[in-house]
């Protein structure tokens, strides 16, 4: 088997999705949808604004940079870097100088199922990074092998190339690409009507425990 695998570039989503996909929030999704969200430890290093976008993966071993070198050259506006890192805790694959490639190529973010480093260079960048963390120690051009825009393991959810990536405060979520938008326009439509919501109670024109049935069901049962 050959050391590098590289596959397919994937059909970019379209911008009208992605824009809809960012004023989702990933926590009003996970209201009703309980798989394809990235172990929460998979946090943002920075507070960042929801990004939206297309995921492009890329599976690296251990201390070696190589494939992701590679990859960075292969990026695309709107596309979402997704790095599997088979486990590695040890090792930050991506720090400042990286940061800044994947963002003139036009990336929109990054996600590491591992840790990261140059938190300033990053900042500076202005790139927005979830990761497990910060290490000082890097990886290097070890020409060990690694696989691109393969299907990978991001905190223990499977990241299929093109699939639609959600990042914001509260974590990361992927969605399958044919599932996206009508989980996108629950959400804003859920989002709404939440807003009405808390305008009522804060008003004081009703109450939470009315509205959400809660009361009615503690009535019911004592």
């Amino acid at each position: 088997m050959p050391r590098y695998v590289t596959g397919p570039l994937p059909p970019p989503l379209d911008p009208a999705l992605l824009a809809l996909l960012e004023q989702a929030e990933t926590a009003t999704i996970g209201h009703w949808r309980h798989w394809g969200f990235a172990d929460r430890r998979i946090a943002p290093l920075l507070p960042r604004r929801r990004v939206a976008g297309t995921a492009f993966t890329v599976m690296m071993p251990a201390n070696d940079g190589t494939i992701l070198a590679h990859a960075l050259d292969q990026l695309r506006p709107g596309d979402l870097l997704v790095i599997d890192r088979l486990g590695d805790d040890r090792h930050a694959c991506l720090g400042g100088g990286l940061a800044v490639a994947a963002k003139a190529a036009g990336a929109v973010a990054a996600v590491v199922d591992g840790p990261c480093t140059d938190l300033e260079e990053i900042e500076e960048a202005d790139f927005p990074v979830w990761c497990r963390g910060l290490a000082p120690v890097t990886t290097q051009m070890l020409d060990m092998g690694g696989q691109m825009n393969v299907p990978v393991s991001i905190g223990g959810v499977v990241v299929m190339p093109g699939d639609a990536v959600i990042c914001d405060n509260s974590g990361v979520l992927v969605l399958p690409r044919g599932e996206a938008e009508a989980e996108a326009r629950r959400a804003v439509e859920s989002q709404a009507k939440g807003l009405a919501t808390a305008r009522r109670v804060a008003a004081g024109e009703a109450r939470i425990g009315a509205l959400s049935g809660a009361t009615a069901k503690v009535l019911a049962g004592r």
